[in-house]
């Protein structure tokens, strides 16, 4: 089924975070190819190495509220909030400090939370407003040595699906996306906590292998981003939205089998085998 509103005649104003590499720099170069006026966030603005045209950046960091403050002032009325900018972490939980795994929070939850409450009172004055946030698959499907990652992405889901009420009076639709695998080269900047003499080294090396094939063989940016655009475009937009990974034949799986298959299957996925509990 085509897309409700794939352009707009009136340009939208749309802010991307995260928006110089990966899914965000291809989500801001699409809404600008459609027409729309898009600011990109970036923590060095003025030292992206290939700005996009027609983009305009602002510095934000997603663990900086007061920078979050600066850049929605900045930018002044938001009609669509691309929650896009994050980071990836893996390791054992058992060797991952509490300031790690609260440092991921505060730019994978906390961060795209406060930006999206700089924006919903302009939006709820106006009555018109769409806050997109993306996720990962490792939310619904989460894998070991992964968890911190995981929950940071079921956090956002659940923000945007519980929050998608709350602001439906006043024009507003929140979407949740999941993303499943993306060569994007994510993977050479995922910070991972693997102590000295891990008990767990050896398994994480078998899974951090095949997560690196597993992305080399990933959607490809312009792909997923594709879907973001056109989710935020639509005119009735679902809740939620997942691509890549056979994401229809997964999904419908993960509503049919019990859920310890669906995890044995996850950990098979990325090279661990079942471990009967």
């Amino acid at each position: 089924m085509a897309p409700e509103n794939t352009s707009s005649a009136n340009p939208q104003t749309v802010l991307v975070t995260g928006a110089t590499s990966g899914i965000g720099a291809e989500v801001a170069r699409q809404m600008v190819a459609r027409g729309h006026r898009v600011y990109g966030t970036s923590r060095h603005p003025d030292t992206v190495a290939d700005p996009i045209p027609g983009v305009t950046y602002v510095r934000l960091d997603n663990a900086d509220y007061d920078s979050v403050t600066a850049a929605v002032a900045e930018v002044g009325a938001v009609d669509i909030l691309i929650n896009n900018a994050g980071e990836s972490q893996a390791g054992a939980l058992e060797d991952t400090t509490m300031s790690a795994i609260e440092d991921l929070f505060r730019v994978n939850v906390f961060g795209p939370v406060a930006i999206t409450k700089a924006v919903l009172p302009g939006m709820r004055e106006r009555r018109h407003g769409t806050v997109v946030m993306v996720g990962s698959m490792l939310s619904s499907f989460p894998v070991a040595f992964r968890s911190n990652y995981a929950a940071t992405k079921s956090a956002l889901k659940a923000f945007a699906l519980a929050t998608r009420r709350e602001v439906a009076p006043y024009g507003i639709r929140m979407i949740s996306i999941e993303p499943g695998t993306i060569a994007t080269g994510i993977g050479d900047r995922r910070s991972i906590h693997i102590a000295d003499g891990s008990p767990y080294a050896q398994e994480y090396e078998t899974l951090a292998a095949a997560t690196r094939r597993n992305e080399e063989q990933g959607i490809d940016a312009e792909t997923m981003a594709a879907t973001i655009v056109d989710a935020a475009l639509a005119e009735h937009p679902k809740p939620f939205y997942a691509k890549g990974n056979s994401a229809g034949i997964v999904f419908l799986l993960r509503r049919l089998a019990p859920r310890q298959l669906i995890l044995d299957i996850t950990a098979r996925k990325h090279g661990l085998p079942r471990v009967k509990i």
